[in-house]
């Protein structure tokens, strides 16, 4: 695979395929857990590692699943995956892991990961599967902790609140007052808030993608119209 093919697989996984702001997948830890930046980023954390794993365990058995039975068994090993990382966090995040709740044996059924298993996965070889559930993943934990970021700063004025459930007790030096004297708007922390910043977030993509298109459009004309001039 050329140099290219990495970066098309890349910019797909953080921009142009993005598994929240584009195919609009995994919705139900995007909305739940995003109250704040560290909640994001510890679930786009958890469901990355779990993507990766998969994605490398399924390449590797791929020529070997018959297809008939292939689902149950890619089902399988994301659940033995979910399964580890679960335990790895109560032991080690414990607090984080109260936090975050169901939502973390939830991965199961998240369809990010099931889709890449199934798309690309079942398709590629390992070092190729591996770039695609990095490139994935590390977009779907931007889109997560940049929608926990917006919630936390509008509903409270600050970020990295509770960075201690993730980084430990020295990590409470890291929260941000942005605002002082914040008359917290607890919209943004409710459900309907976690839809509405994910629209804006949605809404502001599509708003980028709209003028770099018309700037390689007018990158197009131009040295069209400076021919034209020249041979006149």
């Amino acid at each position: 695979m050329s140099d290219n093919a990495y970066r098309k697989i890349a910019l797909d996984g953080l921009w142009n395929n993005n598994v929240t702001l584009v195919q609009i997948l995994g919705l139900c830890p995007t909305l739940a857990v995003t109250t704040n930046l560290v909640n994001g980023l510890g679930m786009g954390i958890a469901t990355t590692m779990v993507l990766i794993g998969s994605n490398l365990i399924i390449s590797a058995i791929r020529n070997i699943v018959p297809g008939d039975v292939r689902i149950p068994i890619f089902v399988l090993v994301i659940a033995s995956l979910v399964t580890i990382i679960d335990l790895a966090m109560s032991a080690y995040l414990t607090e984080l892991h109260k936090v975050l709740g169901i939502f973390i044996p939830l991965i199961v059924v998240n369809c990010l990961i099931i889709g890449r298993a199934e798309a690309f996965a079942s398709r590629n070889n390992m070092v190729h599967s591996v770039v695609d559930a990095i490139a994935m993943g590390f977009g779907f934990t931007l889109a997560l902790t940049t929608l926990g970021a917006l919630r936390e700063l509008i509903g409270f004025g600050t970020l990295f609140s509770q960075a201690n459930l993730m980084f430990g007790e020295g990590a409470k030096w890291l929260t941000i007052s942005v605002f002082h004297d914040y008359p917290n708007m607890l919209i943004a922390i409710l459900p309907p808030g976690a839809f509405l910043c994910l629209g804006l977030m949605i809404a502001g993509k599509n708003v980028l993608n709209a003028r770099a298109e018309k700037r390689a459009a007018i990158a197009k004309v131009e040295p069209l119209g400076g021919d034209e001039q020249t041979a006149g």
